[in-house]
């Protein structure tokens, strides 16, 4: 039987050199999109340059209430403390809180009132939250209950804000409850203020709209000052 020419020998030699070639090749590229995480179904996160604060109360802006005479409430003993602060990194996302007990400056010992301050951010590291947040605060318009609130769009912070304010129409008291609600991003704010005084307190309480524009003040410069933490 004759032999196997020696051309065919090297054409089959080169195909085999090919292949094998091509599955290293193949081999390297797939080990670099696993690197990389480009063979992942998920998203990067959009933080919008935002970084993790160990200390949000240390990065929040008060200085809107102050000019509005209000001031930080001394604290009753070292396990009260005030302003009061936690956070946390986790896999899927990192939160931040701060909560800041508020008095009028100018508030005899005889007044009775109750104003907080509270704080959230956190940064999803796993689940872009815009589908889901205009809805979380539009729902306050829908519950059927007594309380009622009305939502509305702000503009000029982040990507997109909304304000909630409860409604206390025929309410003798002097109270409050404002919520302002930021997205920028992958990135969730929400500053909520609630205050209540007595009817014979003589310190007197800002209205909606006066602390609807200090939670916005407060806001764009707290959000600025998040931003800078990943460069510290």
């Amino acid at each position: 039987m004759p032999g196997t020419p020696e051309g065919a020998g090297r054409t089959k030699a080169g195909w085999l050199w090919a292949i094998g070639g091509a599955i290293a090749a193949s081999a390297i590229w797939a080990s670099v999109l696993f690197a990389t995480g480009s063979f992942s179904d998920e998203p990067s996160p959009d933080l919008a340059g935002y970084g993790y604060s160990g200390d949000l109360c240390a990065d929040t802006s008060l200085t809107p209430f102050e000019n509005a005479h209000f001031k930080t409430k001394a604290s009753t003993s070292s396990k009260d403390a005030n302003p009061q602060h936690s956070g946390a990194q986790l896999n899927t996302m990192d939160t931040m809180s701060c909560n800041v007990s508020l008095e009028p400056a100018n508030a005899s010992s005889a007044d009775y009132s109750s104003t907080w301050m509270y704080n959230t951010v956190t940064l999803h590291k796993k689940t872009d939250p815009a589908p889901e947040f205009a809805d979380s605060y539009r729902s306050y318009e829908k519950q059927e209950t007594s309380t009622r609130y009305t939502v509305e769009n702000v503009p000029g912070i982040g990507d997109e804000a909304y304000l909630v304010t409860r409604r206390d129409d025929g309410s003798s008291s002097n109270s409050s409850y404002v919520i302002l609600a930021v997205r920028d991003g992958w990135v969730t704010y929400q500053s909520t203020w609630s205050s209540y005084a007595s009817s014979s307190s003589t310190a007197r309480q800002p209205t909606s709209n006066e602390v609807a524009t200090m939670l916005k003040t407060s806001a764009t410069e707290t959000l600025k000052r998040l931003q800078s933490t990943r460069s510290r």
